[in-house]
């Protein structure tokens, strides 16, 4: 039977059910003679009689009960998964894959969704950290969280976190062997400890400013990483100076494991993003901007 034709087996089931065209047309919200027309092409169609009707009755034949007792069950079968598929669309449900680094999940994402995940179990949140600037198109991720000035301008870009200063630090070992730096120029007589850029391979130019004035210094040293934990790992083993988000070193610098320094040179970076390539969102897609939407 063509998909198009269940309408045809609705219609039979409820003229065999209701014993009625007056009752079973009421039901469907169609005419009774449109009805009578759709039983009529159905019976043509099978080359059987299903309905038996007389004056006084509306009853199935014995072919029309043999299709009843078939057919009946998987249309209420078919019925119950579209119901239960249209209502899954109302409600959060299903898995929101995300890449994010690190710290943006610690600080961001993880205490969020917290205070959110344990009223919905049936939506699930996917998360892959990593530093690359990944295409989430192509590698079929929902979302993806980055500095602002990151995100490309084709993305949809939604801030979920406050902006971020910069801070350049060292252990106190390190700094029983060299003088803090006072300007960024005098780094060219400090070892400090290299961040290699995931996506290109490049060693990350530190950027200062102070005022109108901006420079960017390209600093040496003997190691080189590529993730954050590591930078500062390298700092509070003394390997050398470090350049990273403030808001990630910050417990270091309470307990005397890290000093700041250039402190007067240090930028603030835009906060982080969630950004995503579609303005049409599912309740759960919906659900986790909303949660995540930074709030002053």
């Amino acid at each position: 039977m063509a998909k198009e034709n269940l309408n045809d087996l609705t219609a039979f089931v409820a003229v065999a059910r209701a014993k009625s065209f007056t009752r079973a047309a009421a039901q469907l919200g169609v005419s009774q003679s449109a009805l009578s027309q759709t039983i009529r092409e159905l019976e043509a169609r099978l080359g059987v009689q299903l309905i038996s009707r007389t004056t006084r009755s509306v009853a199935a034949t014995e072919s029309g009960e043999r299709l009843l007792i078939t057919v009946a069950p998987r249309l209420e079968e078919i019925e119950a998964e579209l119901s239960a598929l249209r209502a899954s669309q109302d409600k959060p449900a299903g898995t929101i894959r995300i890449t994010t680094p690190g710290h943006a999940a610690d600080s961001i994402l993880l205490p969020k969704l917290a205070r959110v995940l344990p009223d919905y179990p049936d939506l699930k949140v996917d998360i892959t950290t990593d530093y690359t600037m990944v295409d989430i198109v192509e590698q079929r991720f929902d979302a993806g969280v980055r500095i602002g000035d990151q995100i490309a301008k084709d993305m949809i870009a939604l801030r979920i976190g406050p902006d971020l200063p910069v801070a350049v630090v060292g252990s106190p070992a390190y700094f029983e062997r060299h003088a803090p730096p006072r300007a960024p120029g005098d780094l060219v007589n400090h070892t400090c400890i290299n961040f290699r850029m995931p996506t290109y391979g490049q060693l990350h130019v530190w950027e200062f400013s102070k005022g109108k004035r901006k420079l960017n210094v390209r600093v040496e040293g003997q190691v080189s990483v590529n993730s954050p934990p590591q930078q500062i790992e390298a700092a509070l083993k003394g390997l050398g100076l470090a350049y990273l988000l403030k808001d990630g070193v910050q417990e270091h610098i309470d307990q005397g494991g890290l000093r700041s320094v250039l402190a007067d040179w240090c930028p603030t970076l835009t906060g982080y993003h969630l950004y995503y390539p579609s303005r049409r969102q599912s309740p759960a897609f919906a659900l986790l901007v909303d949660t995540l939407r930074y709030k002053k």
